[in-house]
């Protein structure tokens, strides 16, 4: 039984420790190795009154309007380990451990809550609402991975961040305390990080923690010391050092060469877990300018590339980066659930496979390989500066296919 959370990481880096008047934001996601994650895109849409969404495990009251989304998913799951919506919101989620075991009954998976958060919520702190009502309704619980044999139950933190700001929510069933953050650079990993600077909070928190018995009043109270299990709520956040010593310059780059990391460990690749995605996203402080996001699709940020991403109208759909859909047949869906795990794999998870198995057997041509790859982001990524540094408006036109033909590109090396 993994009882440790999966160590993923998230990060946002404000101006002036960011480049150009940009909020950057990224995160690594680490999950059981042999799960896929696809990336998809759902348009914004309207919803007849009284209908419902079907999330992982439960269903739900849905709302008259939803935010088109794009979304980095473990693909057996409605929700999402990471996203961002029309309006330059970004949500991440953590699973953490706490003092209060998670629950093992069907309820809103964390991921859940990314994804509800990004279509109802059109700046950061109203996500952070819609997640915390969301939480106080309907709680969180059920299994966290496709595991037939044991149930994996976490709780919750979320990274959420727009162009002016961020909140960082640590949950631990529905109580929760949420920092907002406006300057510098903020990491949270799969541990509380949470401690006596809190902005928001659930009504009731203090004296829930009270009744247990957990705080006495009279201290300061810190979220993370009441609800950690043990001091393990301190040494978060490897990445961060790296990010602070730009010293000015964090940019998508640098987002990226951090998540790559693997001798800090936010770039994971151990017997339990794997990188199985990467996101990052530049959210330009002054509206005119689009918000670009950046996803890999594939495992291992160190041998994957980040392709961009930009919200217009029809943006073209990609399913070379969507996994198969099994409808009411899959076994995620079935009671008793994830009998068998059926092949989640997407075309570009294939191709990229092949490519991780040549850089592992074949030296040279793996490094070809690989250099090809990163020449290739390389031109993306200054495609999407010189988007960034133009005093004319941005012609949808010019970008309908982008991530499609980034993806496309992608496959035609690997092949």
């Amino acid at each position: 039984r993994m009882a440790a959370a999966p160590p993923s990481y998230c990060f946002v880096a404000f101006p002036p420790c960011s480049k150009d008047g940009l909020v950057v934001f990224g995160k690594n996601s680490a999950r059981p190795r042999d799960e896929v994650q696809e990336v998809v895109y759902f348009a914004a849409a309207e919803h007849e009154p009284g209908s419902k969404v079907e999330c992982t495990y439960i269903e739900i009251e849905q709302v008259p309007k939803t935010h088109a989304v794009v979304l980095s998913r473990p693909s057996w799951l409605w929700g999402a380990e990471m996203g961002a919506n029309e309006h330059g919101v970004c949500v991440a989620n953590e699973a953490v451990v706490t003092r209060e075991p998670a629950s093992e009954s069907e309820a809103l998976l964390g991921m859940d809550l990314v994804r509800l958060g990004l279509e109802r919520g059109a700046t950061a702190k109203e996500a952070l609402d819609v997640i915390v009502a969301l939480l106080e309704e309907h709680g969180q619980g059920g299994n966290y991975y496709e595991d037939g044999s044991s149930c994996h139950t976490f709780q919750s933190a979320f990274l959420i961040v727009d162009r002016n700001e961020a909140w960082i929510l640590e949950t631990s069933g529905k109580y929760w305390a949420a920092e907002k953050i406006t300057e510098g650079v903020k990491c949270i990993c799969n541990q509380l990080s949470l401690t006596t600077k809190i902005d928001a909070e659930h009504p009731e928190l203090r004296n829930y923690v009270k009744s247990q018995g957990w705080w006495n009043g009279d201290s300061d109270f810190n979220f993370s010391e009441v609800f950690s299990l043990a001091d393990d709520h301190l040494a978060c956040c490897s990445g961060r050092e790296s990010l602070e010593k730009q010293g000015g310059d964090v940019s998508a780059q640098a987002m990226i060469d951090v998540l790559r990391d693997k001798d800090s460990g936010v770039c994971v690749d151990s017997e339990s877990f794997l990188t199985t995605a990467s996101i990052v996203s530049v959210l330009p402080q002054d509206p005119s300018f689009p918000c670009i996001h950046y996803f890999t699709g594939t495992p291992d940020p160190s041998r994957s590339i980040f392709k961009p991403f930009i919200f217009v109208d029809d943006v073209k759909l990609v399913p070379k980066v969507q996994s198969p859909s099994f409808g009411n047949d899959d076994p995620a869906k079935k009671i008793p659930r994830f009998q068998e795990k059926p092949d989640r794999r997407h075309e570009l998870y294939k191709a990229h496979e092949w490519a991780r198995s040549l850089l592992e057997s074949d030296q040279d041509k793996g490094q070809k390989l690989m250099r090809i790859m990163l020449d290739l982001e390389k031109q993306g990524l200054e495609a999407m500066e010189d988007i960034l540094s133009r005093t004319e408006i941005l012609d949808p036109a010019e970008v309908v296919d982008l991530f499609y033909d980034c993806v496309d590109t992608e496959l035609k090396f690997f092949k």
